[in-house]
């Protein structure tokens, strides 16, 4: 099963499990936002845990749908505006819990979420300008400083767990062996909270924050479709289309 969730003493987990790499089509974003949702109203569940089973977090979106459908581009965008909306205004707490790699999609998910705990061999990427799309950049900033997002959204350079961390946007790292573990612990603490209190702390956060997420990355949107429609767009997915995954997944250094 692609996507599968977990309910024990409050607290929810959302398992990514879609071999090879956790990248989805059109199809399957648009089945988180519910997912999410519907986790998030009920009455015994105070946090959500998101991770993933296999070689990494998430790749993203399914390039080959979009090679395959060039339409396709519609349904995806759709998705991920409403998956990492739905993570963002869930009523209680989210956490992300990454390993492997975090690319494009992924970021937004982490981006969107109230906390990250990573794995120590854990990266981040924005590989969209090289691959003909855009966004990615407004969730990333949620947790990166600007000019690390910016240096990061030019060169589609991978940014090592182990640096996010120091810049602050990990709360906890630690290896992936005990990922899950730790991960849990963590929810738990939240968990023993009120659910109202919790429900009312998210709302008082997302209220304060410097800019609107969801609007900023809806804004994003718009110049991925611009630069979908060129031929330079086209011309990187026929390319990256041809690269080994292994090689291009690898972990960093």
């Amino acid at each position: 099963m692609s996507i599968r969730t977990e309910v024990n003493n409050s607290i929810a987990e959302v398992i990514l499990d879609h071999p090879p790499v956790n990248a989805f089509n059109g199809t399957l974003w648009n089945t988180i936002p519910n997912i999410i949702t519907t986790l998030g109203k009920r009455q015994d569940i105070k946090v959500l845990l998101i991770r993933a089973e296999g070689r990494g977090f998430c790749a993203g979106v399914d390039i080959k749908e979009l090679a395959e459908n060039s339409s396709a581009i519609v349904e995806v965008n759709k998705g991920n505006y409403e998956t990492f909306k739905a993570i963002h205004h869930c009523e209680v707490p989210v956490i992300c819990a990454p390993h492997g790699f975090v690319i494009g999609g992924g970021i937004g998910m982490c981006g969107a979420a109230d906390i990250i705990i990573a794995s120590e061999d854990c990266f981040f990427s924005l590989p969209e300008i090289d691959r003909g799309a855009m966004g990615g950049a407004a969730h990333l900033q949620r947790f990166l400083p600007l000019p690390k997002v910016r240096a990061a959204f030019f060169t589609g350079e991978k940014i090592p767990a182990k640096e996010v961390y120091r810049l602050g946007g990990i709360e906890m790292l630690v290896s992936r062996e005990i990922l899950h573990k730790k991960a849990r612990a963590y929810a738990e603490v939240i968990a023993s909270k009120s659910r109202d209190a919790l429900r009312i702390a998210k709302q008082a956060l997302n209220g304060i924050e410097p800019f609107d997420v969801d609007a900023s990355y809806r804004w994003e949107q718009g110049f991925t479709l611009e630069m979908y429609m060129l031929k330079h767009s086209q011309k990187a997915r026929a390319t990256y289309m041809k690269i080994d995954k292994s090689t291009e997944l690898q972990e960093p250094n």
